[in-house]
């Protein structure tokens, strides 16, 4: 697949860090699955997390938005401890939207009806959701489908759809779980696009974790690996397929970017 990004952030004027994670510690009973993390997100970024099965990623955007608490270390949002801030006060302060891997949507609504339904929760003016509302479907080519129920529509406009349910908000941190599985190349292709944009005409800080590594390096600024709880690696893309413990502990030898 061709490289979607046509340019990387490399380096920031004035570096703002909108997530930072510190000493980070996570146990289910006798297993560890996060050991002492430390990473920032930094403002405008998109980010990416890669690694095995059961590594941790899904567990990482839980604790960013406060579904569940580490058993140490420091969540910090705009340099602000929120450690034991509850889901609302972090969705509704520091404005995070979120995609899940599965569902988001209610089924048995219309396109349309998804989109009013919670933008009654999210927006408390009727004008801007009207306006909001629109402005999405006309953003993700949705008019189309404004009157299909929700469970009829295919994978990838699913996955619009809940990506919009996400930016009714207006978030200025938008987290992507797993939003390349099980979708063809085609789709994927938009899907990068979507996200690239929201980069670039939002100004929408981005966090995506994947199992499609190809699909997900084609469109960050920087991406790390995770492996036994731990970051063995972080870097851009190009530098990442190239290091050493990337290669050991996830791509192997024989991956290939471009």
């Amino acid at each position: 697949m061709a490289i979607i990004k046509k340019f990387r952030i490399k380096s920031y004027k004035s570096v703002n860090t909108i997530i930072e994670f510190k000493n980070v510690s996570l146990s289910y009973g006798n297993r560890l699955v996060l050991d002492n993390l430390d990473f920032k997100i930094n403002e405008g970024q998109i980010f990416g997390m890669l690694g095995p099965n059961g590594v941790g990623k899904s567990t990482i955007f839980n604790l960013i938005t406060g579904l569940i608490q580490p058993n140490n270390g420091e969540i910090k949002i705009l340099g602000q401890d929120v450690t034991n801030f509850p889901i609302y006060l972090r969705t509704k302060k520091f404005k995070i939207g979120y995609v899940p891997q599965y569902g988001g949507f209610f089924n048995e609504l219309t396109l349309h009806e998804n989109l009013k339904a919670i933008s009654e929760i999210v927006i408390e003016n009727k004008n801007y959701r009207l306006e909001r509302i629109n402005y999405l479907i006309s953003k993700f080519e949705l008019d189309n489908l404004k009157e299909i129920k929700a469970k009829f529509l295919s994978g990838g406009q699913k996955k619009k759809l809940v990506i919009a349910l996400s930016l009714l908000s207006d978030p200025k941190v938008l987290l992507l779980d797993e939003c390349f599985a099980a979708l063809d190349v085609l789709t994927i292709k938009m899907l990068q696009e979507i996200v690239v944009n929201l980069q670039s005409e939002n100004k929408i800080t981005i966090c995506i974790c994947d199992h499609q590594a190809r699909d997900l390096l084609a469109c960050v600024d920087v991406a790390m690996i995770l492996s036994n709880g731990k970051i063995i690696a972080e870097d851009s893309p190009v530098n990442l397929v190239n290091n050493i413990n990337a290669k050991n502990a996830y791509f192997g030898d024989n991956f290939k970017f471009n």
